[in-house]
């Protein structure tokens, strides 16, 4: 490095880039290299003369401060004292698209680390700039502008109103149907981070026009995009029932539903965490996942994944459509998924987030259903803490059907309560004598 370093000032241009792009490659290596560009007093040297450099050195030198920047908020610090970030915004202004599209990875490289960093590169005046970028023709320049603007909307509501001030929305909401599949997962990335922070945000997205336009997104071949696009959709559909209402009448909750369907693995998760927060705001919306058949793929989800975070994802939503009525929750206890809840909460193997999931979602759902044939077979397998609930439920329908009482005693029912053993005065004690009292004492008996 102190060899390169000399270099970067040599009379003839294509050693200095040369020079400037080996750096760049070491530093890119790993950050103990890169620390060492830092060290070495490299960056100013890199920077005392770039705006008068041709193209070829303008692009070393941004990839130079790209490949320090990317690896820690610290390093990307470094980067900012140095004063790159002013030297960065000029190369967004050049004329050669390359220049403008190296720049651009820069930015966002600094800007992902933390709010601050974000905040310095939009103090720079890099926003308008960027904005400027994606209207530009050059597909690969229009990828890298919406994935530095996505990275500088992520951290904060205020940053992404900056970005919302540039006129991003609209430039950003015209490329969603861009054949174009990296270009077209960067801008539903970027739509997704400003949505996600605020009711406002999420309703100025949403005027743009991207419904039903967006929907598209969820049927495409690229993974990435299906997964973008159902972020955004999960990302606005959370803030309000409003706005839960306005997709599923684009038919959105549908859409979601034949995606999930139809991929694997973590493309599915924001589809599923959509779905659970629709139906979390209410009633009417929950019962809209159920009449476009949301509960099937969500118990496809729970059995077929291997990774438990999406298992514990599928179980929420479950949970949050069954937790309404007892209408909702018969909808979800018909499809036999209760006793795989109930499996998995008591499943050493799961994750502690999967157990809390799962104990939450067979709650919700139980304290709604009065659907008895679902409850059965968990009389058997259930634990203190879920019992109570159970047996619950069978307290309440049993004095009041004559039907269900008979069923009860020939399908071992009311033998399996028997044996329960609950702590006197307790509310299962309780639920027991409620039970037991429907029936001829010889019976229990």
């Amino acid at each position: 490095m102190s060899l390169l370093r000399p270099l970067l000032l040599d009379v003839v241009p294509t050693i200095q880039q040369t020079a400037a792009l080996a750096l760049g490659r070491l530093a890119n290596y790993n950050d103990d290299l890169a620390e060492a560009v830092v060290k070495g007093d490299i960056l100013p040297q890199l920077l005392c003369s770039l705006s008068e450099q041709n193209r070829f050195y303008k692009k070393a030198a941004a990839f130079v401060l790209r490949a320090v920047g990317k690896h820690s908020p610290q390093l990307a610090q470094a980067v900012v004292q140095c004063g790159a970030l002013e030297m960065l915004v000029i190369c967004l202004e050049d004329f050669d698209p390359g220049v403008k599209e190296a720049a651009s990875w820069a930015l966002g490289y600094i800007a992902r680390h933390n709010s601050e960093l974000s905040q310095a590169v939009v103090d720079a005046g890099a926003v308008p700039l960027l904005v400027l970028c994606i209207q530009e023709p050059e597909i690969a320049l229009k990828r890298i502008a919406a994935s530095t603007l996505s990275d500088i909307s992520k951290h904060s509501p205020e940053l992404a109103q900056t970005v919302v001030d540039a006129g991003a929305i609209a430039h950003l909401a015209q490329m969603i149907l861009n054949p174009d599949a990296k270009l077209k997962s960067q801008v539903l990335s970027a739509l997704s981070q400003i949505a996600k922070h605020s009711v406002d945000l999420a309703e100025l997205v949403v005027e743009a026009e991207i419904f039903p336009v967006v929907l598209t997104c969820l049927k495409d071949s690229d993974e990435y995009v299906k997964k973008n696009g159902a972020t955004l959709i999960r990302e606005i559909a959370k803030h309000t029932p409003e706005l839960s209402q306005l997709i599923v009448n684009a038919g959105g909750v549908a859409a979601v539903i034949d995606c999930i369907g139809s991929c694997k693995g973590t493309v599915r998760l924001p589809g599923i965490m959509m779905l659970g927060y629709v139906a979390a705001h209410s009633e009417n919306l929950s019962m809209a996942v159920i009449v476009s058949k949301g509960i099937p793929p969500l118990c496809a989800c729970l059995i077929e994944e291997h990774e438990d975070h999406i298992k514990a994802a599928a179980a929420w939503a479950l949970g949050q459509v069954g937790r309404h009525t007892p209408e909702h929750a018969r909808a979800v206890a018909v499809t036999n998924v209760l006793p795989t809840l109930l499996a998995m909460y008591m499943d050493t193997r799961s994750s502690e987030d999967l157990q809390m999931k799962t104990k939450k979602a067979l709650k919700n759902i139980l304290q709604k259903c009065t659907y008895l044939p679902a409850l059965e077979p968990l009389l058997h397998d259930a634990p203190p803490n879920i019992m109570k609930h159970i047996v619950g439920q069978f307290s309440k329908v049993l004095p009041h059907d004559s039907k269900a009482r008979r069923l009860f005693v020939t399908t071992g029912g009311l033998k399996k309560v028997q044996e329960i053993k609950a702590e006197p005065g307790s509310l299962l004690q309780e639920y027991i004598n409620t039970i037991n009292n429907c029936y001829p004492e010889e019976i229990v008996r």
